[in-house]
């Protein structure tokens, strides 16, 4: 047994840290945003990339850390990527001009991309069969919550403005954390499954397309850029992912090491098991975003008080992601159709019961429900492609995850936001502003329904009659 078989739970809990840090990271800033105009001024270029810096880094690099981790070892490079966070979490708290600040929020997205991708192929590989379906509904809770989180900690942290630190304590609150993580790690991350002895050459022309790609798609996305342009830019950026695709699978065939393994989008339930995690994350950011410009902007909440009538979701969700790895296996199969269609009812109810003003113990008592929903709809995916995986593809199935909810939770922000954004411009308030978003997500949800369906169901052994379940 190695040593982080005995110690499971000291694993997990390093790399789940690590995680939050990394999907709170963005929307922490976002809620600073504010504070650090105030005190940095810059153009409004600059300002910008500060939020979209860390964002376009992480997306454009997370394949490649993935790769690096199946080179190197995933412990290895999950320890130097939490090491080059943590400083360059210091560089942004200390950051003295915007464009410091700018160069400090890219650092930080290449160290993201470097440790993000190892979370989950470690759970796959260092953690034992018997700790590991717990283990992933924790993940799940983590990538899924870890934004709404970062929005709760950052306006507490500016409204506190602890030693007249302002937004600088946004950043400054990862160093004590991932000094303290990295003294651990060390230490529970020894006994980790060590990387190859032969060690492929990285594949450079693959991450240069995948790179060039990932680029347009997501910049004009991130950046607010105007509606053709975006639509351009999405058609442009899927015909290059196409092109990386392809590109890898040739060099699969001629035995070269492919940059990402597209072997593992062959295993039964894993590309609607993808899709349908995608749709789902792309719909909560979707929601969260409206969610947070609407009881601000048009409910008048404060942003802290945002924030907080937020976290009945998060708690339904909590208490469901912890749960759902109890159940039994009909029961898990179940829940990714149910779950995206309950929250697809919860998010069009909270539209309509909060059109004029937040109804706190209503809107609580849905947003706890569309949490659970939103933990039944993700968290049994997650634990499906993980045991249908291989240990081998661990990293391959990591990258994908981690690359696909990204791109979903941007296009679900420059999707559902946009058309958000469109109505305020346009006058709308009341139900005539709440309501359309909050159908063009339940939409989508249905769809993700359907995806999740063919996720699990039972797959066929060869030979197996039509009709039979495969044992």
């Amino acid at each position: 047994m190695t040593a982080s078989h005995r110690r499971p739970g000291a694993l997990l809990v390093v790399l789940l840290t690590g995680q939050a840090m990394a999907s709170m990271d963005s929307s922490i800033t976002a809620v600073a945003a504010p504070a650090i105009r105030a005190d940095l001024g810059g153009p409004a270029a600059v300002q910008q990339l500060v939020l979209a810096g860390y964002t376009l880094t992480f997306a454009v690099l997370v394949v490649v850390g993935a790769r690096l981790g199946a080179r190197h070892g995933g412990s290895r490079v999950f320890l130097v990527g939490l090491a080059g966070f943590t400083l360059a979490s210091l560089a942004c708290g200390a950051a003295p001009t915007p464009v410091t600040l700018v160069l400090a929020r890219v650092a930080q997205g290449a160290a993201g991309a470097l440790m993000v991708p190892q979370v989950l192929a470690l759970i796959r590989t260092a953690l034992p069969d018997a700790a590991r379906a717990r283990a992933v509904g924790a993940y799940s809770m983590v990538l899924a919550l870890g934004v709404a989180a970062g929005q709760v900690l950052g306006g507490l942290l500016v409204t506190l403005d602890l030693g007249g630190l302002t937004w600088r304590l946004a950043f400054l609150v990862n160093v004590p954390v991932g000094v303290i993580l990295q003294v651990v790690g060390r230490r529970v991350l020894a006994g980790s499954p060590a990387p190859p002895a032969r060690r492929e050459p990285l594949d450079l022309p693959g991450a240069a397309l995948l790179a060039a790609a990932m680029l347009t798609l997501v910049l004009p996305l991130v950046l607010g850029t105007a509606g053709w342009v975006r639509v351009t830019a999405v058609a442009a950026g899927a015909v290059g992912l196409r092109l990386f695709l392809r590109y890898e699978s040739r060099r699969a065939r001629r035995h070269e090491a492919p940059l990402l393994d597209v072997a593992v989008l062959r295993h039964p339930g894993v590309p609607a098991g993808l899709l349908a995690c995608c749709v789902v994350m792309g719909c909560y950011a979707g929601f969260l975003f409206v969610f947070t410009l609407r009881a601000q902007d048009a409910l008048g909440l404060a942003a802290l008080a945002a924030g907080l009538a937020f976290l009945p979701y998060a708690t339904g969700f909590a208490l469901c992601g912890l749960a759902v790895a109890r159940l039994p296996g009909a029961a898990r199969t179940v829940l990714p159709v149910v779950g995206p269609l309950v929250l697809a009812v919860v998010i069009v109810g909270l539209a309509a019961l909060s059109a004029r003003s937040w109804p706190w113990l209503a809107g609580g008592m849905l947003l706890l429900l569309g949490g659970a929903a939103h933990a039944a709809a993700f968290s049994p995916l997650v634990t499906r492609l993980t045991a249908v995986v291989p240990a081998s593809a661990a990293t391959a199935l990591s990258a994908a995850v981690s690359t696909g909810t990204l791109l979903a939770a941007v296009l679900g922000v420059a999707v559902v936001g946009g058309l958000h954004l469109s109505l305020t411009a346009a006058g709308e308030d009341g139900l005539g502003l709440a309501l359309p978003p909050a159908l063009a997500v339940a939409a989508l949800l249905v769809t993700g329904a359907f995806a999740g369906r063919r996720a699990v169901r039972p797959v066929r052994s060869p030979g197996t009659p039509v009709g039979t379940r495969a044992a």
